[in-house]
C-alpha cells in the first residue's frame, strides 16, 4: 500500500474513533501514534540505510493532511515530530535514527521559550560545558508532546561559539526535566502542548546536533520549510474536514415543508462555495510550495514564509463558513464541526504567529533583510 493508503487505514480505524474522545478530554492520541508507528508512518522520512521509508516533505504533507481531516490533535503530533525526525537524520546518532524508522520512538520540537515567544530562533536558555557533559537549563514555553515524547530537539543559546543558538538532541527522562502544568486548552486538546522547565539539566556533550552557534542554520535551512509546510498541511486538511462534513449535513438535512434538502438553497450552496475555493486556493499553495522547495526556486524562501499564515488564516475563514452553514446544528459534538473550528484557531498564534510571518513577508517584498 502506499503511504496515503496506510494513512487512510489507520484514521479509519484508530484515529477517526478516538476523535471525539482525544478532544473531550485533552487525552493525548497514545493509540493512534502506537497505530502509525506500527503501520511505519512514524519512519516515513527516515532514510531507508536505517530502516525507514526514505520519503520526503511531499509524503509527509499528504499524511499530516489526511490526519487532520479527522483529528488535527494527533496530526500535530504528527507533524512535530516529522519535523524533529529530518533534524535527527541529517545530524542525529544512527541508534536514534533506527528506532524513529522502526515506530518505536517519537520525536519533537522544544524551541519555544518564555523569555522570546514566537521568536523561536532566538533562545534564551543556556548551555554550559562540563566536561563530557552539557548543563542545560531553559524555560520552554510550548512543547508539542511534551512528556509523551521520546526526545526533544532542543534549542538553546550556543555553548561557547559565536552564533544565535545550538541544538541538542535530549532523552524526554532525563533527569531535571519539569512539567509546570497540564494542557487544558480550546483547541488541539490532545496534543501535550506545555511548557517544559530545565534546570541544570545534565545531556553527554556527543547529543550536540551539527556544530555549536550553527542552530539558527539548521532552523531555517530544515526546521522552518518542514514545519511551516506540515503545519499548513494540517490547516488545509482541517478545511478539508470541515467542508465534508458540512456538506453531508446539509445534503442530508430535510427541509419537510418545503420537500427539499438545505443544499437546494443557494445561500447554502454559495457559502459552501466560498469555503471550497478557499480551501483550493491555500491547498495550490502549499502544493507549490512544495515544489518550490524540492526545485530550490528563487522565491522558496517567500512560499516557505507565506504558506503558514495564509493556510492558517484561511483555515479560520471556511471553519467559520462550516458553522455557519449548519447553524445550531455544528455546535453538537457529534458533528465534529466545533471541534475543527476550534482547532484551527491555533495555527495563528503558533510561532512563527501569523503576525510575525506578515512582517517577514513585508520584509521580502520590500527588499528588507529578514533578520
Amino acid at each position: 500500500m502506499s503511504h496515503l493508503d496506510t494513512a487512510d487505514v489507520v484514521v479509519r480505524d484508530v484515529i477517526e474513533p478516538l476523535s471525539i474522545r482525544t478532544d473531550r478530554e485533552g487525552r493525548f492520541p497514545r493509540e493512534a501514534i502506537d497505530a502509525l508507528g506500527r503501520a511505519g508512518l512514524l519512519g516515513l522520512v527516515s532514510a531507508t540505510a536505517v530502516g525507514g521509508q526514505g520519503a520526503g516533505l511531499r509524503e509527509a504533507a499528504e499524511v499530516v493532511g489526511r490526519i487532520a481531516r479527522d483529528c488535527p490533535s494527533t496530526a500535530m503530533v504528527v507533524c512535530m515530530h516529522y519535523c524533529a525526525a529530518a533534524v535527527i537524520e541529517a545530524q542525529g546518532p544512527e541508534a536514534v535514527r533506527r528506532e524513529i524508522a522502526a515506530g518505536r520512538h517519537l520525536s519533537t520540537l522544544a524551541f519555544s521559550e518564555a523569555a522570546s515567544r514566537s521568536h523561536f530562533w532566538a533562545p534564551a536558555g543556556t548551555a554550559r560545558g562540563t566536561g563530557a557533559q552539557v548543563m542545560l537549563d531553559a524555560r520552554k514555553s510550548w512543547v508539542t508532546s511534551a512528556f509523551e515524547a521520546d526526545s526533544y530537539v532542543w534549542s538553546s543559546r550556543p555553548l561557547a561559539a559565536e552564533g544565535a543558538s545550538t541544538l541538542w538532541l535530549v532523552d524526554a527522562r532525563t533527569h531535571g526535566l519539569v512539567q509546570p502544568g497540564g494542557f487544558d486548552g480550546l483547541g488541539l486538546r490532545g496534543n501535550a502542548s506545555t511548557p517544559i522547565t530545565a534546570t541544570e539539566v545534565l545531556i553527554a556533550a556527543d547529543r550536540r546536533l551539527g556544530e555549536d552557534g550553527h542552530g539558527f542554520d539548521t532552523m531555517m535551512g530544515v526546521v522552518l520549510p518542514w514545519f511551516s509546510v506540515l503545519s499548513a498541511a494540517c490547516s488545509v486538511g482541517l478545511m478539508e474536514g470541515a467542508i465534508m462534513r458540512a456538506a453531508g449535513h446539509v445534503g442530508q438535512t430535510r427541509l419537510q415543508h418545503l420537500e427539499s434538502s438545505l443544499a437546494d438553497l443557494p445561500t447554502i450552496r454559495a457559502y459552501l462555495a466560498r469555503g471550497r475555493i478557499k480551501a483550493d486556493m491555500a491547498g495550490t499553495l502549499l502544493q507549490d510550495t512544495i515544489a518550490a522547495i524540492a526545485a530550490g526556486r528563487p522565491d522558496t524562501m517567500l512560499r516557505v514564509l507565506e504558506v503558514k499564515a495564509a493556510a492558517a488564516e484561511t483555515a479560520l475563514e471556511v471553519t467559520d463558513i462550516a458553522m455557519r452553514v449548519c447553524g445550531g446544528a455544528a455546535f453538537r459534538k457529534e458533528a465534529g464541526i466545533e471541534r475543527l473550528f476550534r482547532d484551527a484557531r491555533a495555527a495563528s498564534v503558533m510561532g512563527p504567529t501569523s503576525d510575525v510571518l506578515y512582517d517577514f513577508i513585508g520584509k521580502a517584498v520590500t527588499g528588507l533583510p529578514l533578520f
